[in-house]
């Protein structure tokens, strides 16, 4: 079923190349920074191969916003992937992403930045984890609110918000340059005893952790429908941004690896230690004793709303293209009288990443964010030369540069982290597919009665 013709308002284009740029960047940077590079080292072993494994995985996703930028600037409409899915292979692959996004991608990404938020602020109050998660939730509707006002506000948010955690991640990383006494290269050096080499499949592991920090490149195209000049913005925006945070990312693990031995990132906040303090807060006190933790954990705040603003603004514009092709429940692909964006789907989204909030653990969601969404980042990659086969006249104001090797590359690794992934994280892995699984009843469903609607 379609929305009628009374509620086909548009979504308003008020999203400039600044804006657009903020979001890529500001929805990118979240936690990962400030958490993930402890299990990494976990993972590895040796300060060297921790970069390698960020750099790695900051590549594989410049190779993917590549692909994207194509296709976005091919495709500006709201939904993302959603629409070069559906455009390429047809309706029940664009609703499976779409359902992924809802039950777990976007709404766990939501969830894991409440969830962190609650983490980072109970550095400065300590609270109970009952009270963690009612502030996770919290935070979450009240950035809903926020983003059912018009977009253009919700993207000033963004650039102010990308502009403070960029700065504070700055701030740190100099510090550690500049003013920690104990900071030295000896520190860059594999422990003794350590092989050079952890295998590939360790050195897996640890790429799927910095892809959760890079998490997110893909989530501005979601938002396409209400980007100006969109042929031009959008590659800008994608390729820029990524550039932008792969240095801020290197940079800043190559500070954590000068401040800290290994061991010492090794035994920071993760799964394995759940009490220690985050692998930032650790640097921060090499320069700052006294106060390190409590700076980093306001950086990482500001960090964690940033992200948490950009994915609430792209997420819900999903649902929202689902429903006005009749493919999801019509109220959601409704715009506010007023505010001409998508306020059920926002809505609907906060919810349930609400209830996730209150129901995983931090690494359970993230990890299962990536392995459902990589699935869909390699399909929707493949897209590239599937629609240059049946759009060849379509009209493109930017081709994926280094094509057709580029995406192949990301196409690739994307399968092999997967198989890694299922042999690493087998919990995690299964409950992604499920979650996917799900939707397939509900497509049949939802098509039925789509059929029973236009034949009465």
């Amino acid at each position: 079923m379609d929305v009628n013709t009374k509620d086909r308002r548009e979504l308003v284009r008020g999203l400039d190349l600044n804006a657009t740029t903020a979001l890529v960047v500001g929805t990118i940077i979240g936690t990962g920074v400030f958490l993930k590079t402890a299990r990494m080292a976990q993972a590895v072993g040796t300060p060297l191969l921790v970069l390698l494994a960020w750099a790695a995985a900051g590549l594989l996703s410049l190779a993917g916003a590549l692909s994207y930028a194509e296709l976005g600037a091919m495709l500006p409409n709201a939904g993302g992937e959603y629409v070069y899915l559906r455009a390429a292979y047809g309706d029940l692959p664009a609703f499976l992403f779409g359902w992924m996004r809802l039950m777990i991608g976007s709404t766990g990404s939501i969830a894991s930045f409440g969830a962190a938020f609650a983490t980072f602020l109970s550095a400065l109050a300590p609270m109970s984890s009952a009270f963690m998660k009612a502030i996770g939730v919290t935070v979450i509707l009240l950035f809903s609110i926020v983003n059912c006002l018009r977009v253009a506000i919700g993207g000033r948010v963004q650039s102010i918000l990308t502009l403070a955690k960029v700065l504070a991640i700055v701030t740190i990383a100099g510090g550690v340059f500049f003013f920690a006494p104990s900071a030295t290269s000896e520190h860059l050096r594999a422990p003794a005893g350590v092989p050079a080499w952890c295998g590939f499949s360790a050195f897996g592991a640890a790429m799927l952790s910095a892809l959760w920090a890079f998490d997110g490149w893909n989530n501005m195209p979601m938002a396409a429908g209400e980007v100006r000049d969109p042929g031009r913005n959008i590659p800008r925006a994608l390729i820029g941004g990524m550039a932008i945070v792969i240095v801020v990312y290197c940079v800043l693990n190559l500070a954590y690896c000068y401040a800290l031995p290994i061991g010492d990132i090794a035994s920071s906040s993760s799964t394995l230690h759940g009490g220690a303090l985050p692998v930032a807060s650790k640097a921060a006190q090499t320069f700052l004793p006294r106060f390190g933790a409590q700076w980093v954990a306001i950086a990482a705040m500001l960090s964690t709303i940033g992200a948490l603003n950009g994915s609430i603004l792209t997420g819900a514009r999903i649902p929202y293209a689902m429903a006005r092709d009749g493919l999801f429940f019509a109220c959601f692909g409704r715009l506010g009288e007023r505010s001409a964006v998508p306020a059920m789907a926002i809505m609907l989204e906060g919810l349930w990443a609400s209830i996730l909030v209150v129901s995983a653990t931090f690494d359970q969601l993230t990890d299962c964010v990536i392995f459902a969404s990589m699935i869909f980042y390699a399909i929707t990659t493949a897209a590239v030369f599937v629609l240059r086969r049946k759009m060849p006249n379509a009209p493109r104001p930017y081709k994926t540069s280094g094509y057709p090797v580029v995406p192949i590359l990301f196409v690739a690794v994307a399968i092999w982290l997967l198989i890694n992934t299922v042999r690493t994280n087998p919990l995690e892995s299964l409950a992604g597919l499920g979650l996917i699984s799900l939707g397939l009843p509900v497509y049949v469903w939802q098509r039925r009665t789509a059929v029973r609607a236009e034949t009465q």
